[in-house]
């Protein structure tokens, strides 16, 4: 089994209240979910207009698989017009770990 997370480091555009922030985040976060069925959720960055931090969590018993899923959420990210994409981390864990 491997278990794995990718972690985005977003820049919104023009974002001037949190409330603002929340229209552009939740339909991001949704979509992820809805599109490559992997949990997801804003993880940090919340008290900051123009900033968001959003994680994502996969499980598979192939290695393969979960690369690429993990793979087609970044470059789905770097398409998105409304954000910038500041920096992407992923982390693979497995029965070794």
């Amino acid at each position: 089994m491997y278990a794995g997370t990718l972690c985005f480091d977003l820049l919104l555009g023009d974002v001037r209240s949190l409330k603002e922030k929340r229209s552009v985040v939740r339909p991001i976060v949704a979509e992820l979910h809805r599109k490559f069925g992997v949990s997801v959720a804003e993880t940090g960055e919340q008290d900051l207009y123009r900033r968001a931090e959003i994680g994502i969590a996969v499980v598979s018993g192939d290695l393969a698989h979960l690369k690429d899923v993990l793979d087609r959420c970044e470059r789905w990210m770097i398409a998105r017009p409304e954000v910038e994409l500041l920096s992407a981390r992923q982390r693979i864990h497995g029965d070794d770990d």
